[in-house]
């Protein structure tokens, strides 16, 4: 049976605790297809997910990790149709998948789609999951023409799509970044703002008619604090990132569970046409190769990225 590299982590900690392993090529069942990988996404949760956030249950290890792709469809399941869209060949990406950092890996069908010509392999396998967490918080804090939209680390991964998004729907977008990524955030049509003591008078001063909607990238308490500050309304205040503090303040807590799950899935095949007509940009900092992973989360947790990162088998 052909061989399928794979990066799993055989304990909880840090990144050093990822290695690469050789696994058997995995067959597709009903209703999926194999993929041969070109480019893994690399997101935070996978590094959440080994190093022990969400609980250490032994019988988890080793854990298989990743959860987009890219790449090219290598077979197809026993109940492929005469009328299915995907051939063997075909360019794809797809999200979610398990153990997508590999050779080659399973996806459900409903969970892939055809990759636009226009993007590389490198840019589809960062697409989804950061696009639908910002369709998420757009939805949910109920985005729309003439608001003012306060975005927190708005030159990262997530908050990148937010402001393409947001300013899509004809909203404009005040964003922090760092005094170093400021021509960005210009360049997607936010207007941008830097971190740390006195964003609020800073933000006041580019918007006295005041903040609409906040949403938290980062998870740091000077983005609760701020958001909470500014706008009045607090349902229109929203983190993906601060767990801890923002339920005391009222402000929403965006896990991609529950009731907005089927949002994100929903979202997918817009956002792979927004980014084949060029109205939607993923900008690719660093790839490693599939054995790299360590080095890959290390740089990653390090907040060194400026974009995102992916996995080359």
């Amino acid at each position: 049976m052909t061989t399928n590299p794979a990066v799993v982590a055989t304990a909880y900690g840090e990144p050093n605790v990822l290695t690469l392993i050789d696994t058997d090529r995995p067959a597709p069942g009903a209703g999926q297809v194999l993929i041969e990988v070109r480019a893994a996404g690399i997101n935070p949760l996978d590094y959440k997910l080994y190093s022990g956030a969400f609980g250490t249950d032994p019988d988890g290890l080793p854990m298989r990790l990743g959860l987009e792709v890219s790449g090219v469809i290598a077979e197809i399941g026993p109940d492929q149709t005469d009328g299915d869209a995907l051939a063997v060949g075909d360019p794809v990406l797809s999200y979610a998948v398990t153990g997508g950092y590999a050779a080659y890996v399973v996806a459900d069908r409903a969970d892939v789609f055809a990759k636009p010509e226009s993007i590389s392999f490198e840019e589809a396998s960062g697409l989804l999951l950061t696009g639908a967490t910002a369709v998420d918080l757009l939805a949910s804090t109920r985005v729309g023409a003439g608001d003012t939209v306060l975005v927190h680390g708005a030159s990262g991964s997530v908050g990148s799509m937010v402001v393409q998004l947001a300013t899509a729907r004809g909203a404009r977008v005040i964003g922090t970044a760092s005094a170093q990524r400021q021509e960005e955030l210009r360049a997607m049509g936010a207007e941008p703002v830097v971190y740390g003591p006195g964003l609020t008078d800073r933000v006041r001063a580019l918007a006295p008619g005041g903040i609409d909607v906040a949403l938290d990238t980062v998870g740091t308490d000077e983005a609760i604090d701020t958001s909470a500050e500014l706008v009045a309304d607090r349902s229109r205040i929203a983190t993906i990132a601060n767990f801890a503090k923002a339920p005391a303040l009222g402000i929403q807590v965006l896990t991609g569970g529950g009731p907005t799950a089927e949002l994100r899935a929903r979202s997918r095949a817009e956002l792979v046409e927004l980014a084949g007509q060029g109205k939607l940009t993923v900008k690719v900092d660093r790839t490693f190769p599939l054995g790299e992973a360590a080095a890959a989360h290390a740089y990653l947790k390090g907040g060194q990225a400026k974009g995102k990162l992916a996995l080359i088998p």
